[in-house]
């Protein structure tokens, strides 16, 4: 019984849990919308007032393809709120973070330690090597012309 418990509280599971109703409500808000709002403004052009209420009978078969026009409709909208205010936000979040963090260490090509870009001798075999130019915004923390070992 311990470990179904311990099952049920991992951090995954409960972030599982609410982004599925996170979810859920999030797509009953897209459905609102596309029915109240796209698909009457649709219904405009295409001559229909609703898509859900189009079908055609044959043979006393109905079939309701609004109904599916509806879904892809709402399913358009909703790919294209979560592409425009989630993941593009998100991926130029990433990317300014990426460039805060840029790397400002490398290798000696002598002792294969970790040595800053800057540096002129390795600190660990005190061979010469030529620095590298790093943006200061890079180097957090150090004052521009300042060495490494004042901060």
């Amino acid at each position: 019984m311990e470990g179904f418990k311990k099952f049920l509280l991992q951090g995954n599971l409960v972030q599982l849990a609410v982004a599925v109703v996170i979810g859920t409500v999030f797509a009953n808000l897209i459905t609102a919308f596309t029915e109240g709002f796209i698909t009457p403004l649709l219904g405009i052009f295409g001559g229909a007032p609703e898509f859900g209420d189009a079908s055609f009978t044959i043979n006393g078969s109905v079939f309701n393809y609004g109904q599916f026009i509806d879904a892809v409709v709402s399913f358009l909208i909703t790919a294209a709120i979560l592409y425009f205010f989630v993941v593009l936000p998100m991926t130029k979040l990433l990317e300014k973070t990426a460039k805060a963090e840029e790397v400002t260490t490398r290798e000696c090509p002598y002792y294969c330690s970790e040595i800053d870009k800057r540096a002129g001798r390795c600190s660990n075999c005190t061979s010469e090597v030529t620095p590298e130019t790093v943006p200061e915004e890079t180097v957090e923390g150090r004052a521009e012309g300042s060495s490494p070992s004042a901060s």
